[in-house]
């Protein structure tokens, strides 16, 4: 009896440890299995876009459905790069940043919308607050690269759709749950579209 009791004993200890482990990488870097996981999903989009039909090079052409790779973004001033998924549902968030439906993809004229993970699926926009006016965002696509300018950033709640509305100029809005480990807020980056460059997707 008392082996068994020491056995369970130790079992308890070595998954408290494990947790606790667990919990101070999520709280100093990020969640690290699912990090793992996103890393094989980052790898498969990638792979995607690699074996891309020349056709769909094209952007009259790119019609993509849910789930499936679209690019890539590019943000410079927090050292980040991403392989970016069609849709802000729940398993597409887990391959990367989403790009929402509802909202035009990069060269069309409107507001391209993008969501992002802070804290686990490799917590691709864990920093996305700290990008400043004037960084450079740039989103990669088959038929060609679309780089925007940093306007500011705004803390929004979970249900302003607004944010996604068409204004005077073509923009771009990245958003992630804010504060790190809440879902309780929106941060928001608003950035307005600079200048289009030649197609440059996988690295």
């Amino acid at each position: 009896m008392r082996a068994v009791l020491r056995f369970v004993a130790s079992v308890l200890m070595v998954s408290g440890a494990l947790l606790i482990v667990d919990a101070g990488l999520t709280i100093a870097w990020q969640e690290p299995v699912s990090a793992f996981l996103q890393n094989r999903q980052q790898a498969k989009l990638e792979d995607q876009l690699m074996h891309l039909p020349a056709r769909l090079h094209r952007q009259s052409l790119f019609k993509p459905l849910k789930g499936d790779a679209i690019g890539e973004i590019e943000l410079p001033a927090i050292h980040k790069n991403a392989f970016l998924v069609q849709g802000t549902d729940t398993a597409s968030l887990r391959k990367g940043p989403g790009h929402y439906p509802d909202t035009p993809l990069p060269g069309k004229r409107g507001t391209v919308a993008i969501a992002g993970h802070r804290t686990t699926h490799g917590a691709p926009f864990r920093h996305v607050d700290d990008l400043k006016r004037g960084n450079r965002v740039v989103l990669a696509m088959p038929y060609g690269s679309f780089v925007y300018k940093v306007q500011g950033t705004r803390i929004v709640g979970p249900k302003a759709i607004w944010i996604k509305r068409r204004v005077g100029y073509n923009r771009l809005v990245l958003t992630a749950c804010h504060p790190l480990y809440s879902a309780a807020r929106r941060v928001v980056v608003f950035a307005r579209f600079v200048r289009r460059e030649r197609a440059r997707v996988v690295r």
